[in-house]
C-alpha cells in the first residue's frame, strides 16, 4: 500500500485565497451588468436583488463551516453528505457541484480573452487585439490558460500559493479603484463624457415598475456571485489545523467578498445610469471596465481592465483545485476509478484528478464557443450549486440521527438548536431559489432544448446515478456492510 498522501500545508490565508479567488471574477465584472439582458426589467433593483441573493448563500456557508469542523477531508461536500446524510446523495451533491464548476472553469477561461484583448487595445496594440478576436485564437488561449494552471496545481501547494496569493491582493487593489471612483464621479459625469467622446446623448429612465417575479429571478441568478467559498472545503485534506481554519476561512471569504461585491456594483451603478446599462446589455456583451472607460482617466481604465482580467484568471487555479479534490475523494471511496486517487510522488498532489479536471474544463471552453452564450454555463452552475448547498443544509439537519459519532466532532456552533435553525432556514430559502431558477429556465425562449440548463442538469445527474449504482453494487459484492463503512471518515 502506498504511503504517499496529501499533506497539510495550507494555512488560513491560503484557504481564504482559494475561496476568494473562486468567487471573484465574472461574478463581479460581468454578471451584475449583463443581468439586465438575462433578466429584462430588473432595472434599478439589481443591488437589492444582490443583497437578497446573499441570504441563502450565508446559510449554506454556515452549514459548510459547521460540517467542515467535523469532517476535514479532501472532497468536502462529498464527504459531508455521504457521511452525514446518504452515500448516494453525497455523490449527487458533489457530482452536481463538480459538473457545474468544471463547465464554468471553461466559461471563465473563454471570457477572459476579451478582457485581455481590451487591455492590449488600450495600449494601442491594435493588431494584437484583432488577433485575439479570431475564434480559434480565443479558444486556443483559453485552453492554454486551463492547462497552464493544471500544471501549476500539479507542481504542488507551494507553487499554487505563489500564484494565488499575490494575484488575490493585486485583484483587490485594482478592483478597489472602481470603488474609489464611485466617490469622485456620478451619472452626470458619465452622461457628459458620453456626449464628449461619442457625440451621444442619453436620457436616463428614473423609474420602472417593481415586479416580484423579475426580482426573484434576478436574485436566483445573482446567487452565482456567492458560489466559490465551497472550494475551501474541498481542500480539507491539505489544511493546517483544519477544524479551526476551514470554518474560519469559509466565513471570512464569503463575508469579505460579499462586501467587496456590493461596494463594487454600487460604485458602477452610481456612475453609470442603470437604464444605459440595460440598453447596452441588449446590444452587446458589457463589463464593468467597459462601462467605466467613459469617465475614468486612461491609466485608471487600463488598471481596472487588468484587474478584471486578473480576477478572471485567478478563478482558474482555485477552481481546478476544488474539482480535482472531489474526484480524488470519489476515487478513494471506490466510486470512481482508483487511478484518479493517485498522488504525485514528489509533489503530493492528485495529478490524475487534475488532468481529468483540465479535460472537463476544456469541454466547457468548446461549449461556450459553439453555444455563443456564456450564460448557459452560469445557469448550469447555479442549478448545480443550489442543489449542492441544499443538500449540505439537509445534512446539517440529519447528521445527529445518521452519524452521531461524526456529529460529536463538530467544533463550531455546537448548539443543536442553532444548527437546526441554520439548516432549516437554508433549506427553505434555497428551495425557493431553486424553484424560481428552474421555472425561469424552463419558461425562457431558446433556439434549442439543450440551451435550457435544467434538462442538461437532469441528464448529467442521470449519468451520475448510473455511475454510483454500478460502483456501489461492485463495492457491495466485496463488502456486505458497506453502508456502515461509509459512516467512517476516510483515512488521511
Amino acid at each position: 500500500m502506498s504511503t504517499i498522501k496529501l499533506t497539510r500545508q495550507m494555512g488560513l490565508l491560503a484557504l481564504i485565497a482559494t475561496g476568494v479567488c473562486s468567487m471573484l471574477g465574472a461574478s463581479i465584472n460581468v454578471v451584475p451588468f449583463m443581468i439586465q439582458r438575462n433578466v429584462p426589467g430588473i432595472g434599478p433593483y439589481v443591488l437589492p436583488a444582490f443583497l437578497f441573493a446573499a441570504i441563502p448563500a450565508l446559510f449554506a456557508a454556515l452549514a459548510y463551516g459547521i460540517l467542515a469542523s467535523a469532517m476535514p477531508r479532501a472532497g468536502g461536500s462529498y464527504i459531508y453528505a455521504s457521511r452525514g446524510l446518504n452515500p448516494y446523495l453525497g455523490f449527487v451533491a458533489s457530482f452536481s457541484q463538480w459538473f457545474g464548476l468544471s463547465i464554468v472553469i471553461g466559461v471563465i477561461a473563454y471570457i477572459t480573452i476579451p478582457f485581455i484583448r481590451d487591455v492590449t487595445y488600450s495600449f494601442g496594440w491594435e493588431n494584437v487585439s484583432k488577433t485575439l478576436e479570431i475564434g480559434w485564437v480565443r479558444v486556443g488561449l483559453a485552453l492554454s490558460l486551463i492547462w497552464g494552471f493544471v500544471g501549476v496545481n500539479i507542481r504542488g501547494l507551494k507553487s499554487y500559493e505563489r500564484i494565488v496569493l499575490p494575484m488575490m491582493f493585486l485583484m483587490f487593489a485594482l478592483g478597489g479603484i472602481v470603488i474609489i471612483s464611485g466617490l469622485f464621479f456620478n451619472s452626470s459625469d458619465f452622461l457628459a463624457a458620453l456626449q464628449e467622446k461619442e457625440g451621444r446623448s442619453f436620457n436616463p429612465t428614473t423609474k420602472i415598475a417593481f415586479d416580484w417575479r423579475i426580482f426573484f429571478s434576478a436574485a436566483a441568478l445573482l446567487f452565482s456571485s456567492f458560489i466559490g467559498f465551497d472550494s475551501i472545503a474541498q481542500a480539507g485534506g491539505e489544511a493546517k489545523n483544519p477544524t479551526k481554519t476551514l470554518p474560519k476561512a469559509i466565513l471570512l471569504a464569503i463575508l469579505g467578498v460579499g462586501c467587496f461585491y456590493f461596494l463594487f456594483a454600487t460604485a458602477v451603478y452610481h456612475i453609470v445610469p442603470w437604464s444605459f446599462v440595460a440598453a447596452e446589455a441588449m446590444e452587446k456583451d458589457i463589463t464593468a471596465p467597459g462601462l467605466l472607460s467613459y469617465v475614468l482617466p486612461s491609466g485608471w481604465g487600463i488598471a481596472i481592465l487588468a484587474g478584471a482580467a486578473i480576477a478572471l484568471i485567478n478563478d482558474l487555479p482555485a477552481m481546478l483545485l476544488s474539482v480535482s479534490r472531489l474526484m480524488f475523494a470519489w476515487a478513494k471511496d471506490g466510486i470512481f476509478p482508483k487511478a484518479i486517487s493517485k498522488i504525485h510522488q514528489k509533489n503530493n498532489t492528485p495529478y490524475i484528478a487534475l488532468i481529468v479536471a483540465g479535460i472537463m474544463a476544456s469541454i466547457g471552453v468548446l461549449g461556450s464557443h459553439f453555444a455563443g452564450d456564456f450564460f448557459l454555463g452560469i445557469d448550469i452552475m447555479v442549478t448545480s450549486m443550489m442543489v449542492n448547498f441544499l443538500l449540505m443544509c439537509i445534512t446539517l439537519v440529519t447528521i445527529t440521527k445518521v452519524n452521531k459519532e461524526v456529529a460529536k466532532r463538530i467544533s463550531v456552533i455546537k448548539n443543536r438548536t442553532l444548527q437546526l435553525c441554520i439548516g432549516w432556514l437554508g433549506i427553505v430559502t434555497l428551495t425557493g431559489f431553486l424553484v424560481i431558477h428552474t421555472y425561469k429556465d424552463l419558461t425562457s425562449e431558446v433556439e434549442e432544448w439543450y440551451f435550457h440548463s435544467t434538462p442538461i442538469w437532469i441528464i448529467v445527474m442521470g449519468l451520475a446515478s448510473i455511475i454510483f449504482i454500478y460502483n456501489w453494487r461492485r463495492l457491495k459484492n466485496n463488502e456486505p456492510e458497506l453502508s456502515k463503512l461509509f459512516l467512517n471518515l476516510p483515512e488521511e
